[in-house]
């Protein structure tokens, strides 16, 4: 069983599934974070959704590249929860299923290809308290529980 964040499914809405590759990344003691500014602006782990025929690992290295201008290296996977959200920019409702990694920042490529997003470094307990839902939230407090450990 997949644990669930978020709103329930509402009752008579479909919803489309949407895998999706997100990573924990953190580099000298910082997180990195993308901000995206639209369509509601708020903090989340880079990544994004698994196009057709694309793999997640595929999917973690080119939306974390886009989201932050980051290259990526070494990911494994730590876990997996699923959401339900009103996808404006796709004008879709969508059972989005997350999975997250974590890896690691190697190199800054350039700047973030995709628009209304921005990198954002976040010591750990301020990114935390900045993520704007409550799975990335728990999936990155658990880690860090870890990783301190």
């Amino acid at each position: 069983m997949i644990r669930r964040f978020g709103e329930s499914m509402k009752t008579g809405q479909r919803y489309k599934l949407r895998p999706g590759a997100y990573g924990i990344l953190m580099r000298e003691g910082r997180v990195l974070l993308t901000h995206q500014r639209a369509p509601v602006p708020e903090y989340q782990l880079p990544g994004g959704g698994v196009d057709p025929g694309e793999g997640a690992i595929r999917a973690l290295h080119r939306e974390v590249f886009e989201e932050t201008g980051w290259a990526i290296a070494a990911p494994i996977r730590i876990g997996a929860f699923r959401r339900f959200a009103y996808m404006p920019e796709y004008e879709v409702w969508a059972e989005k299923l997350c999975t997250i990694y974590a890896a690691r920042p190697v190199i800054r490529r350039g700047l973030p290809s995709e628009p209304d997003h921005r990198a954002a470094w976040m010591a750990p307990e301020e990114a935390v308290e900045a993520l704007g839902n409550d799975g990335d939230r728990h999936f990155l407090q658990r880690f860090l529980q870890i990783a301190m450990r």
